[in-house]
């Protein structure tokens, strides 16, 4: 409930009450209570999740695909898998340190810290997370597109060549459309994943970064 709300649902229940700046103070703490609670419980459910997904990128990329590629006669480059590893590693690094400083901010507010300042430092930590998420998902994004990329490339030269068709007679027609098809591919898959991560985000994290804000704009109402 907003604080407007709040206080003229308070004054149309208790006409000859006001509610004065501490009970206001006090509805504020137990609502900022509850979403530091709802945001901890989804920290643990994102480390499910965030190994859950790292388990499957894990056997995709060192069983499935070497396994795939090996049928097929393609070799991976080096610098993909380099840079697939950076960025899975990126993805959880981040996670861990958001997790980690999110309850050393919560550890010594709990023991200094007054409500507003509170707010700002699990804020400040959410609005950090949240950038670092985003760059970590930029670059996973951009990894599996080169991946994709490369290796729609070298399973197109590796045809040719064993097909021994010589570049003049390539049918540009079907070239044009296996690359239509592939880049339709890439897009629904890349593009998914990334809507996919960002829900996940915004669901686990994201609403709860918006009331936090909203509530530590009401209680700066309350003391202007």
């Amino acid at each position: 409930m907003e604080l407007t709300d709040l206080k003229n649902t308070w004054n149309k229940l208790s006409s000859n009450r006001e509610l004065n700046e501490e009970q206001l103070k006090a509805m504020l703490s137990k609502r900022t209570k509850n979403i530091i609670e709802r945001v901890e419980r989804n920290i643990k459910i994102g480390f499910v999740i965030l190994f859950a997904i790292m388990l499957i990128i894990a056997l995709d990329e060192f069983i499935v695909t070497p396994i795939i590629m090996e049928k097929v006669n393609i070799i991976v480059p080096d610098w993909i898998l380099f840079i697939g590893i950076f960025s899975n590693t990126l993805i959880f690094t981040t996670f861990i340190y958001f997790a980690i400083k999110y309850y050393l901010v919560k550890k010594s507010c709990d023991a200094i810290c007054d409500l507003k300042e509170t707010l700002r430092k699990i804020i400040d930590t959410l609005k950090l997370y949240q950038r670092l998420f985003y760059l970590a998902l930029i670059t996973l994004t951009f990894t599996m597109t080169l991946g994709f990329i490369s290796g729609l490339y070298q399973e197109s030269v590796s045809e040719l060549e064993s097909r021994e068709i010589p570049f003049s007679e390539i049918q540009f027609d079907q070239l044009f459309l296996q690359i239509v098809i592939g880049l339709v591919f890439l897009i629904i898959t890349v593009g998914g994943i990334f809507i996919f991560l960002r829900w996940g985000f915004r669901r686990l994290y994201g609403n709860y970064f918006h009331k936090l804000k909203q509530t530590l704009k009401e209680l700066n109402e309350i003391e202007d």
